[in-house]
């Protein structure tokens, strides 16, 4: 069942248009991230599905209901803001039951639902605190019970966790992961920057770039087969290598070239029919790239080593180009190294050098 459906929407500052005609159906108890750089109109499009801006065109569905002009209190969403936005003088328990006093919820369901809440999220202990008297961790929290005790059947998170420091963004993470498991059928909208965020907690991701969707995928997906090169690049860290070059036939069948660089494509999955002489862009990940005696590429030398524990990132350069090569923490390598690379045409990405498209 689907439970938020974007149909054909236009969103319009005056005479500036932010979207044209943009479409996503989003499942019953999907967890749906929302991925883009600043400006590409990720937070617009949460806000126009919270109620938040109006739309020019289109139409807004949520639970089977045609939500498009109804208020933000009408539409059975809970929203969570970058900004705790607590009311300092009110303690945790009165600013979670705030909304509910409003909307003169009877006391023993306020109380049940503040402490259930609060249980999910372990504060309970923190109730009777103010919110200076709470850690940035503890006070998103209760921001997040906040939207929880309206019990909505849609939660939409709009970059929780970007004012935190990381060891606490970590923390939270897991804890709105584990969140949406204990919630069940619950959908919950999330939008972020932070490709790890969005890997972690999204059964689908939505990559965004210029206010348009350039991919809707699993997190698998979206990493493995990335539809262009934006995909390609905005996603994984260390960034996917980037290498020009050209289809050509030869006695291996069809190649990749790429000066005195081949790669036999002849397991490729190709999406689209190649075109020998089209110019292309290899992609392939740090850790794809294989050490080895003997491979497809010798004659590159260690430049820079990136000792990161469990992994090590070696920087290496034939004279030509850079790449990054992902391997065990274990490996041992320095500047001025000699390395031989293997690449296997399974795990590259060819994408048009035209279009930026998958090939």
């Amino acid at each position: 069942m689907t439970a938020v459906s974007v149909r054909d929407v236009s969103v319009a500052f005056e005479a500036v248009r932010v979207f044209d005609g943009l479409s996503l159906d989003i499942e019953q108890g999907e967890f749906i991230v929302l991925l883009g750089p600043s400006g590409c109109g990720k937070s617009t499009l949460l806000n126009a599905v919270a109620g938040l801006l109006d739309v020019a065109n289109g139409q807004i569905w949520i639970d089977g209901r045609n939500v498009t002009w109804e208020e933000p209190k009408d539409r059975g969403i809970a929203m969570v803001f970058q900004s705790y936005a607590l009311y300092p003088r009110m303690s945790v328990r009165e600013n979670m039951s705030f909304g509910l006093k409003m909307a003169k919820t009877p006391r023993a369901e306020i109380e049940k639902r503040v402490a259930k809440a609060a249980d999910l999220l372990q504060i309970t202990p923190l109730l009777d605190r103010r919110p200076d008297q709470l850690s940035g961790g503890q006070r998103q929290r209760v921001a997040i019970g906040r939207a929880l005790v309206r019990d909505a059947a849609v939660f939409l998170f709009d970059e929780p966790l970007s004012n935190l420091d990381a060891k606490l963004r970590n923390e939270l993470r897991v804890e709105i992961k584990r969140l949406h498991a204990r919630l069940g059928k619950t959908t919950m909208i999330y939008v972020t920057h932070d490709q790890i965020e969005a890997m972690t907690l999204a059964d689908r991701i939505v990559v965004m770039k210029e206010q348009k969707i350039q991919q809707i995928g699993s997190p698998d997906e979206i990493y493995r087969r990335p539809a262009n090169l934006f995909v390609a690049g905005f996603v994984g860290s260390p960034q996917m290598n980037f290498i020009k070059g050209r289809l050509e036939s030869t006695g291996e069948g069809l190649s990749f070239l790429a000066g005195d660089r081949h790669l036999p494509l002849s397991s490729y999955p190709f999406v689209t029919t190649p075109v020998p002489g089209q110019n292309v862009v290899l992609g392939v990940r740090p850790e794809h790239l294989e050490i080895t005696g003997q491979g497809l590429w010798p004659g590159f030398k260690v430049d820079i080593v990136e000792p990161m524990g469990a992994d090590t990132v070696i920087w290496c350069s034939d004279g030509t180009g850079s790449l990054q090569v992902r391997t065990t923490g274990s490996r041992r390598a320095a500047p001025g190294d000699n390395l031989t690379l293997h690449v296997d045409a399974l795990q590259v990405s060819l994408f048009s050098a035209e279009t930026g498209d998958r090939l």
